[in-house]
């Protein structure tokens, strides 16, 4: 819109531009709001993650088994070794005395098989002698482990974990503690 501008230093009816904002100064508010769009789209896609984060350390509901369980009374456990499906473990005993073994293979975590053997064998664990009936094999990748369940050939890396075994006072049932491992030469007895 055009309008007459009486300055005194003008002609009389010159038409000049109604006074507006320059150019430079309009860039400028809308280099801010772009800017600060920008920023708060940044600080929010941040918090976002950090709280995707936090989130991701508190589970909702805690799916395992728990670590602590019965397996039954002692006069279901004759002598040499008893698998525990459910529970991947072996349970072994001999006379008085029983171990718990892990079923589970320390390459890739397969359930190892236990094979029996036609004859003891004599072999070196540890820098002692012992005579094998049995031996764990991972039918997986191929892993091998003596009776006692010191790993011998194949890509294990470690042992088979032993397990801690006690008696509940309450009903004299035996209980697996996978949360304790003891070592190879813990026996229980009874």
């Amino acid at each position: 819109m055009w309008r007459k501008k009486s300055a005194p230093d003008q002609a009389p009816g010159t038409l000049h531009q109604r006074e507006t904002p320059d150019k430079a100064s309009i860039d400028l508010t809308k280099r801010k709001w772009i800017s600060r769009v920008g920023l708060g789209a940044i600080l929010v896609g941040i918090g976002g993650q950090a709280y995707a984060l936090i989130r991701a350390l508190v589970p909702n509901v805690l799916y395992e088994d728990p670590q602590r369980f019965k397996v039954g009374t002692l006069d279901q456990f004759g002598e040499g070794a008893k698998f525990i499906e459910d529970k991947r473990v072996f349970i072994f005993r001999q006379k008085n005395t029983l171990h718990c073994i892990s079923a589970t293979c320390t390459h890739l975590g397969c359930t190892v098989k236990m094979e029996r053997l036609n004859q003891a064998k004599r072999v070196t664990v540890r820098g002692r002698e012992i005579d094998e009936q049995v031996e764990f094999a991972c039918p997986c990748h191929g892993s091998k482990y003596y009776g006692d369940g010191t790993n011998y050939s194949g890509p294990a890396p470690r042992p088979l974990a032993h397990y801690k075994l006690e008696l509940a006072p309450e009903d004299g049932q035996l209980i697996v503690d996978t949360s304790q491992t003891v070592s190879q030469d813990f026996r229980l007895t009874v």
